[in-house]
């Protein structure tokens, strides 16, 4: 039996759309779910946001806004969320069904900030970026790289790689499932809205003014 994987990411403390991703992952009857980084950062969700993600038995790894809410609260009293954070691994190797994933916030090795982006605007391919990851990513021995950060929404072969960046839950309204060994990735839409390729233009600026 092929395993089925749902993916999310850049959840950003806002907590309906992980509560209807998680719902819709239970319904399509995944095995496995994965949290690609940025359960903080932006919403105002964060406990609830936590415990959709405990509930569901998903594995996460840290996001830079995960990092940042760390090193934000390291001089006040230890909270069970800044205890989640430090204890989140910075990524994620696995085998599954015969298949090598490695997950990571932004960009392998372990890059929280260096993102894949891939799409412009409109969320069109840039050749020119598809180009220079595709060479950056030679030699990376994983059938599968999964990623967030850039609130970007594509499933690509780069190299030899599968690259996978599932969305926002909150601005791209996107999860994802991939299906493993077959690669088969389907985008699902959150929120009753339609999914938004590409809505890093606006957060760069976003998180440039946030930590300035």
């Amino acid at each position: 039996m092929p395993t089925r994987i749902g993916l999310i990411s850049d959840p950003h403390a806002t907590a309906a759309p992980v509560a209807e991703a998680l719902s819709l992952f239970r319904a399509a009857r995944v095995d496995r779910i994965f949290c690609a980084g940025d359960i903080a950062g932006y919403g105002d969700e964060l406990e609830q946001t936590l415990d959709l993600l405990i509930e569901g038995d998903c594995r996460a790894i840290t996001g830079n806004h995960d990092l940042w809410y760390v090193e934000d609260s390291a001089d006040k009293p230890e909270t069970r969320t800044r205890t989640f954070f430090s204890n989140l691994p910075s990524v994620l190797e696995l085998t599954i069904e015969g298949k090598k994933l490695y997950m990571v916030h932004a960009s392998p090795p372990r890059s929280y900030l260096e993102g894949i982006k891939l799409l412009d605007e409109r969320g069109g391919i840039l050749p020119d970026r598809k180009q220079e990851w595709s060479e950056r990513l030679q030699g990376f021995e994983y059938d599968v790289l999964v990623v967030g950060h850039t609130h970007q929404v594509f499933a690509e072969r780069l190299a030899n790689t599968l690259v996978i960046n599932p969305g926002s839950t909150k601005f791209n309204h996107s999860c994802a499932i991939l299906e493993l060994p077959g690669l088969a990735f389907q985008v699902l839409p959150l929120s009753d809205k339609k999914v938004v390729k590409s809505w890093n233009w606006g957060t760069n600026q976003i998180a440039k003014i946030e930590r300035t």
